[in-house]
């Protein structure tokens, strides 16, 4: 059920075509994330508008809430939030191992405090994949220990302990109608990827994660990592890198032979009042937008900057008003995959890699907040 099929190459950028029960998803491809089954502040119908095909959602948080079991009854998190596309849940391992300072780890699992009532849980290999059955996405993740990236002492645990865990993943894993990806960790350490690499890579999982990166490292050793790890990947399966969304990285992602991205940096920025564009990242609280009559992005052709100004915006931002995160939501993700179709139409053309200088260049500066405006807030 789960093929992929490459359909397209330039350099190590590939378009690609990865079929699942909820439909075909053309890669590469970018994932809004939905963490408690809801992209924040959209509907799904918003989600249609954006052209989104693939929308990633969280184990962790659902099964503390509402609880999987819930989720199952009620259809499975299509049926319960009426997304009909395809899904992605994560397995967890993130956010658990993100509580250090209320997680005990060991051979067999994690066992971590709630950080809604301080509640005890534990979270095994079996566990997760038994939460993410429940919950019923098209693909999910082995459950895996992402360590620190700057503990050189314990990432070499850490990784074996995540190949062990993906065995007993694959082991714990019945449905067909779901795609489990294996995860590759190792840290920045090249001889670690490449040893993560190779193991994963031998296991029979439909498709690949590369876990552990966009969390303290550099970019360039986020890009040096990649540059070691894709070309130990099967060409024939779809890799995906986890929790990585600025433009720029979207862009540096293809060019080595990435294909599934998610990121909630988007939605995050436009809670905070920030706007992806070509000028840079834009803090449209910022004074300098009150009388401004341009649309975010003059070239996006989404429903907010068909239909709204920055001056707009900045009143409802200044006013309080909730519909600004919505209207800066659909324009940070419409951005991200608009960007993705337009380098897929490179790559088919055969012309990525010429034109990959361009959009870097293009989309430069909105990995932070651009330095041209005075910040009021």
């Amino acid at each position: 059920m789960f093929e992929f099929d490459l359909t397209a190459k330039n350099g190590r950028a590939r378009t690609g075509l990865f079929r699942t029960t909820h439909g075909d998803l053309q890669t590469p491809v970018f994932a809004p994330v939905g963490t408690q089954a809801t992209v924040k502040t959209l509907t799904p119908e918003h989600l249609k508008e954006i052209r989104a095909s693939l929308v990633l959602s969280n184990t962790y948080h659902l099964y503390l809430r509402p609880g999987d079991e819930l989720v199952r009854e009620m259809g499975g998190l299509h049926h319960f939030m009426q997304w009909p596309n395809p899904m992605l849940t994560d397995s967890g391992g993130f956010q658990v191992f993100s509580l250090s300072n209320t997680r005990k780890v060991d051979e067999d699992g994690v066992t971590f405090k709630s950080h809604i009532d301080g509640s005890t849980h534990r979270f095994t290999p079996e566990r997760s994949i038994q939460i993410q059955n429940n919950l019923g996405a098209d693909i999910i993740m082995a459950f895996d220990e992402c360590a620190d990236p700057n503990d050189h002492a314990y990432i070499k645990k850490a990784m074996e302990r995540t190949h062990r865990w993906a065995e007993r993943s694959l082991n714990a894993h019945g449905h067909s109608d779901q795609a489990l990806f294996g995860i590759v960790q190792g840290g920045v350490d090249p001889d670690l990827r490449a040893q993560s690499a190779e193991f994963i890579s031998s296991l029979p999982f439909p498709g690949i994660a590369i876990g552990g990166l966009s969390v303290g490292e550099t970019k360039d050793e986020m890009h040096r990592t990649l540059d070691v790890v894709t070309p130990l990947l099967p060409e024939n399966k779809p890799r995906y890198l986890m929790g990585v969304g600025t433009p720029e990285d979207l862009v540096n992602g293809v060019l080595r032979g990435v294909d599934i991205f998610d990121c909630v940096l988007p939605t995050r920025l436009a809670r905070h009042h920030a706007a992806f564009s070509p000028e840079g990242r834009l803090n449209l609280m910022n004074a300098n937008f009150a009388r401004d009559p341009r649309p975010i992005d003059e070239s996006c052709d989404c429903y907010t900057c068909r239909t709204f100004t920055r001056a707009y915006i900045r009143h409802l931002i200044v006013a309080k008003e909730l519909l600004a995160g919505t209207l800066l939501s659909i324009h940070n993700l419409r951005a991200l995959i608009r960007l993705m179709e337009q380098i897929r139409a490179y790559i088919a053309e055969g012309s990525f890699e010429a034109h990959a200088p361009e959009l870097l260049n293009l989309w430069h500066g909105n990995a932070k907040r651009t330095s041209t405006t005075k910040d009021t807030k």
